[in-house]
């Protein structure tokens, strides 16, 4: 059965109705379908006509409500229309989830200010639109949560995505700030982010890049249904932030501790780590300005070395369970000692 939420009119209840942008595919799509298979009424923005029919299907087959509104994130007018719309016809937006990317797989000197502009638009300024149009709705009635899909990258950047590291980088700053702004103004409006590990999606068949490789994620791999599982968790459970993978946490520690060896290590290893030993055509079609014809689905071309689980993530949604039952032990243990000792 789907989650619920109260209503302000005569204590009726609806199922909750959540936007996610970049809901055509990769980790937007599996989002939203683990939201449909919850029951929840879900509002999917995208610039792929193909992908978001594709995402309807998937969330109405699995129980829930679907809508589909063709946006460019970028474009914040499209954003205000696509919120004012999910209103009109679902009702008040209860959850946010900023997701929509795109990148360019290139080393500094050979992109172009137009690239970085582009990525910029998308990938972080999409949030901020995002954010506010949610926020305009959310901040009256005292009620919601935005999430934002973050990265690892947001803290700890690798080389031939400085301007997907850029974007990442600000919406950690641009969500920082805002929150402090909420809780000075004593608002029950929630922001989290969900910072990512690797990810097997789509995005490596379609992005712009100049190396003469494929393109690929930075393993170890995750599927995205491991991200859409933990994101529905911290949806409905209170958290600041909430970080998936092993690998992502190493990122961020090592970057705190040790970034200038992690600057050398990248310098190494980043460049082949992000390609596969198959050449690539660096003309092949991109969907930096336009989406790709076709409905590409939530999982890329990397099933055979993607994990279908995350421990870590586990342990996180659990820690507050696993510290209790630490302070526990610890407290029993001395009785345990001892009725263990000889002299008893």
């Amino acid at each position: 059965m789907g989650r619920i939420v109260r209503t302000h009119d005569q204590g009726m209840r609806k199922p909750e109705v959540v936007v996610v942008t970049g809901a055509s595919a990769g980790v937007g799509r599996a989002i939203a379908r683990e939201f449909g298979a919850h029951g929840a009424s879900v509002v999917l923005l995208a610039r792929s006509r193909d992908g978001l029919e594709g995402a309807r299907q998937d969330v109405e087959r699995l129980g829930g409500r679907a809508l589909p509104i063709q946006t460019d994130v970028s474009e914040d007018l499209q954003v205000e229309a696509a919120a004012e719309q999910a209103e009109r016809e679902f009702g008040p937006i209860d959850l946010w989830i900023n997701n929509a990317m795109v990148s360019v797989l290139s080393p500094a000197l050979r992109m172009t200010a137009a690239e970085y502009r582009r990525v910029t638009e998308v990938t972080y300024l999409g949030y901020v639109h995002g954010t506010l149009a949610a926020l305009r709705r959310m901040v009256p009635r005292d009620q919601g949560v935005i999430l934002q899909i973050g990265s690892a990258l947001a803290y700890r950047s690798i080389p031939l995505q400085s301007a997907y590291c850029g974007a990442k980088h600000a919406i950690q700053g641009f969500t920082e700030s805002l929150r402090s702004e909420l809780i000075h103004d004593r608002s029950r409006v929630r922001l989290t982010i969900v910072q990512l590990p690797a990810v097997n999606t789509p995005q490596f068949s379609w992005i712009k890049t100049r190396m003469p490789r494929h393109p690929q994620p930075v393993p170890p791999i995750f599927q995205p249904e491991v991200i859409a599982r933990s994101v529905y968790w911290v949806a409905h459970h209170p958290r600041r932030e909430f970080t998936i993978g092993l690998s992502a946490v190493q990122a961020i520690l090592g970057d705190k501790f040790v970034p200038g060896l992690l600057d050398y290590y990248l310098a190494a290893v980043g460049y082949g780590a992000q390609q596969t030993h198959e050449s690539v055509d660096p003309e092949r079609p991109n969907n930096l300005y336009d989406p790709l014809p076709g409905d590409y689905g939530a999982r890329g071309a990397f099933d055979d070395r993607a994990a279908e689980y995350s421990v870590q993530a586990w342990l996180n949604r659990h820690r507050g369970w696993l510290a209790l039952a630490g302070l526990s032990l610890a407290a029993l243990s001395p009785f345990f000692l001892k009725s263990r000792s000889p002299h008893s």
